[in-house]
């Protein structure tokens, strides 16, 4: 089974069934151990009633109690082995299907990194969940085909050599039967794909609306539109149901004919027996042999039936994923360095300038302005923002996010000990420690976004780092409060943590990062008016002499700032200190008094 930092190998795009033989070829040492297993064990349970029927001809029928007892501890030895190949054929079978869940997932998440900022313009939340919940396990579950769908067919053409010793009339039966039996079944599973499909995209469209729904709930909320949109997602999810029964329709028929086809096919065999064995054409031992092999027959068809249903849901579950492994990164054109020595930023497009060492503070009527501004200063939206003289978009994407870092008020917090959280193992020290590089600790960062280490660093980040950091961002209390300090386990997205903790913890993994050009969006919005005064004035101090940015329309933050870039309508309408401001603008002065007086309140 593939290792989980081992590498997963470069995924077959040109299609869904192409992408499921990769996925076979990838562990084909395995995939043959469970075909050879499956084989052996559909064999014996065929020569189970050959065994019979050799035990009533030459030990029953004629009373000789030798021939009976041997053949009929071949039987129980035979049993013995089925059931141990049975036992081993499900392993193989399950490490066959856990490598196939593991390997995808590792691509697909391999895949989204490498997108970086352009997995949000390319594809929904809701598709890259579908996958990740629904499409993948589907995935592995085709795979059953190379096990027991590979045993299913040597076995039935064991069965038919075995029927063609005893009647040629009957083997034909046998032989003909079940390729009928695909013939019907066949247009079923082309309309299972297709109904497999339409509820796969519902069902993404769905889980992107739950995840719009239950992040935007407060807001809605306040807006009065919360009755709205609870009526679009009742309707989409009323359309869904719908095309989830016609999923069922179709499965339903499948699992019936897959049922009742069976038996009919092994009433028929039986009384076509029964009359040769009254007309003396077969003997008595024969007849129970017929009636064995139809009845082992019935594990074989069973698995054929199964492994079509589960192939046409895998098949279609795969072209999604190659759909997604399609998408592309947006080329890095980069042929310019670098200014060599901090340089002043500037966004045409709305007239900020940030020069270099300062603490620059924006603040916009309307927050989304400055958040923009702070993506366009960072390279993750395309713009004719320049560094010095040099244009960001003519910069090597590795040079940039080695020196500016963008810390968003909602980044991700993975799963792990505080320390983890804040700053992993493997992340090179701050700058000034002997680092040279830095990683981008934020959604969506590419691979040649930011480079990760291939292994643990020797140089990893040093308990003096981690409460550097942490002071700064005035998170002391969160470390005092868990149980095992630094080392205590914090959940996904640190759901265990309140709003505020989350935004500080945010706060300490950035600074901790020390880049030459930190651009923060809204790094105090959840915090109380003291702590809140107490990450401005700490993070002046950590962040002396460097390039700081920070979107916020808190006086206690603004009052810290070295410059204030007030944006109306997304474009600068006035520059100075904060105080300076306060007296000589009247739209900054409402704007910044209806934030004071929130925190009065």
């Amino acid at each position: 089974m593939i290792d989980a930092y081992a590498d997963p190998g470069t995924p077959e795009r040109r299609g869904g069934w192409r992408y499921l033989a990769w996925l076979v070829g990838r562990q084909w040492p395995r995939c043959a151990a469970g075909a050879v297993l499956a084989s052996t064990w559909m064999v014996l349970l065929a020569a189970t009633p050959y065994l019979m029927a050799r035990a009533v001809d030459h030990g029953l029928e004629p009373g000789d109690t030798g021939a009976l007892a041997g053949w009929t501890g071949a039987l129980v030895g035979v049993g013995a082995l089925n059931a141990w190949l049975g036992l081993m054929r499900h392993r193989v079978m399950t490490r066959v299907r856990m490598d196939a869940n593991f390997r995808t997932v590792k691509v697909v998440v391999g895949h989204a990194t490498r997108l970086g900022a352009a997995l949000r313009r390319q594809v929904g939340a809701g598709e890259v969940v579908t996958i990740g919940v629904g499409d993948v396990q589907t995935i592995s579950a085709a795979l059953t085909a190379v096990g027991p769908g590979v045993g299913a067919v040597v076995a039935y053409a064991v069965v038919g050599a075995l029927m063609l010793s005893v009647s040629t009339p009957l083997a034909l039966v046998v032989l003909i039967g079940v390729p009928v039996l695909a013939v019907l079944l066949g247009p079923l599973m082309g309309r299972l794909q297709g109904r497999e499909a339409e509820y796969r995209e519902g069902q993404s469209v769905l889980t992107a609306r739950i995840g719009d729904l239950a992040g935007g709930l407060r807001v809605l909320n306040g807006l009065g539109g919360k009755g709205l949109v609870a009526d679009a997602f009742r309707r989409d999810s009323a359309l869904l149901r719908e095309r989830g029964y016609r999923v069922g329709a179709v499965t339903s028929w499948i699992q019936a004919l897959g049922v009742g086809l069976p038996v009919l096919f092994l009433a028929l065999v039986t009384w076509l027996g029964a009359r040769q064995a009254v007309g003396g054409h077969i003997s008595v031992g024969e007849l129970v042999s017929v009636y064995g092999y139809v009845v082992a027959l019935g594990w074989p068809v069973a698995f054929l039936i199964e492994m079509g249903h589960q192939l046409s849901r895998g098949v279609v579950a795969a072209r999604r994923v190659v759909a997604f492994l399609r998408l592309e990164p947006e080329p890095d054109t980069g042929t310019r360095d670098a200014p060599a020595e901090p340089s002043a930023l500037h966004d045409p497009a709305s007239g900020v300038r940030v020069l270099p060492g300062r603490l620059t503070a924006l603040a916009g009527s309307r927050p989304a302005d400055a958040a923009e501004v702070i993506d366009r200063l960072g390279r993750y939206t395309p713009s004719e923002a320049t560094w010095g003289e040099v244009p960001l978009s003519a910069v090597p994407l590795p040079q940039i996010r080695s020196r500016i870092l963008v810390a968003e008020a909602e980044a991700d917090l993975f799963a792990g000990a505080l320390r983890d959280v804040v700053g992993d193992r493997d992340t090179p020290p701050p700058r000034g420690a002997g680092s040279v590089d830095l990683r981008l600790r934020r959604v969506g960062a590419t691979s040649h976004d930011a480079p990760a280490p291939a292994g643990r660093q020797t140089g990893a980040v040093s308990d003096a780092h981690l409460t550097r950091a942490i002071h700064a961002a005035a998170a002391e209390d969160i470390v005092r409060a868990l149980p095992d300090g630094l080392d205590s386990p914090v959940a996904a997205q640190a759901g265990d943590l309140s709003g505020g903790q989350r935004q500080r913890v945010r706060l300490a993994r950035a600074l901790l990062s020390a880049p030459e050009v930190l651009l923060a969006v809204e790094p105090t919005s959840a915090l109380d008016a003291h702590t809140e005064a107490t990450v401005a004035a700490r993070l002046r101090e950590a962040r002396a002499g460097r390039t700081t940015v920070v979107a916020s329309t808190s006086p206690l933050v603004l009052d810290r700032a070295d410059t204030v870039v007030f944006l109306v309508d997304g474009k600068v309408a006035a520059t100075g200190a904060h105080r300076d401001l306060l007296d000589t603008e009247p739209g900054y002065r409402a704007l910044v008094a209806r934030d004071d007086e929130e925190v009065v309140r």
